[in-house]
């Protein structure tokens, strides 16, 4: 699936298409990463926001000072970004995790908030609400997008596989476990805060590398994008659950849906601020017909149909079984 993803750019599509790719993968990225910590865990997180910006300000501050090269080393320095973002996600997730259920949500947005009002009044830093430049990638015009694209197509790769390898390690099996039951899973001696902090620090490293490549893209981190704690966390969200919580490719399916709407209906209908409500007239009907996500419905109808398909396999062996055996024929006597 990776590759074929990769040769989409190869189809001949126009830059306008390639642009939705781009950003198709990103909710594809940021909705993987929630999944780590909502999906897996069953805290209800809205930090992602918040990582995802301190990535993006942490590309377009590391390179107010030096230069881009060829345009590759933003992308080269991307994962060293995610790993400082996780690294300073640790303290934040030691005090969210002193709460949980709603107060925790109301603290991870609390985040958000306190970090876009430092990026909007620390103008020697951030460059406050009219923005902080970063530098423009010397690609060629015709194919400028393309580098994105491929770019968070790695970003999405790498989240997509340490999310499969967290499925079928020990340590999800104790996200999990948090996941169903907290206290008791602590009550059997799981170690409740490794899974938690794992996932949390997960979740902002993943974040965090989407929000570099996002401002590299852009050219310009704006406060109230970066940390843009209502369409963005709304859209991560949606992602999320539209295409199944705790799945591994339901986020990707989400991002392959709304995105694509989103986009569409903002163009369709314009600055009115209407196509919110197609947006979310999309996910309304998917969810009234597929309730647990698109992933896991089909997953349960397959089940539910293969169960169907091998009781009715039992049921005609046991038949066959019970059923009178010919009797022998007869010996004639001469």
């Amino acid at each position: 699936m990776i590759a074929l993803l990769a040769l989409f750019p190869f189809s001949g599509a126009e830059s306008w298409i390639v642009n939705i790719g781009i950003f198709t993968l990103m909710y594809a990225v940021l909705g993987s990463a929630w999944n780590l910590i909502g999906g897996y865990t069953g805290y209800v997180s809205l930090g992602s926001v918040a990582f995802f910006g301190l990535g993006a300000y942490g590309l377009a501050l590391t390179f107010q000072h030096i230069g881009i090269g060829n345009g590759f080393l933003p992308f080269a320095l991307v994962p060293l970004i995610g790993i400082a973002v996780a690294i300073i996600s640790l303290p934040i997730g030691w005090i969210a995790f002193r709460t949980r259920g709603l107060p925790f949500i109301i603290v991870t947005i609390s985040l958000v908030i306190i970090l876009q009002y430092m990026a909007l009044n620390l103008t020697d830093v951030t460059g406050g609400a009219p923005g902080l430049q970063v530098p423009q990638a010397p690609f060629p015009p015709g194919t400028y997008e393309e580098y994105f694209y491929w770019a968070m197509l790695v970003v999405f790769a790498v989240t997509l596989l340490a999310c499969a390898y967290v499925r079928r390690s020990r340590l999800g099996l104790m996200m999990f476990a948090v996941r169903e039951d907290e206290d008791k899973a602590r009550g059997l001696g799981v170690a409740t805060s490794v899974p938690k902090y794992a996932a949390f620090a997960g979740c902002a490293a993943f974040s965090a590398m989407a929000g570099a490549v996002w401002a590299y893209y852009l050219s310009t981190v704006y406060p109230q994008f970066a940390f843009d704690g209502e369409f963005l966390a709304m859209g991560i969200i949606l992602v999320a659950y539209l295409g199944g919580i705790g799945t591994l490719w339901g986020p990707f399916v989400g991002a392959l849906i709304l995105t694509p709407a989103q986009q569409y209906f903002a163009y369709s209908l314009g600055g009115s601020q209407l196509y919110l409500i197609a947006y979310a007239a999309v996910f309304i009907v998917v969810m009234l017909f597929l309730p647990r996500g698109v992933m896991t419905t089909f997953a349960d109808r397959a089940l539910r149909r293969s169960r169907r398909r091998k009781q009715v396999v039992e049921e005609l062996a046991t038949a066959e079984s019970e059923s009178p055996r010919d009797a022998p024929s007869p010996v004639v006597a001469r």
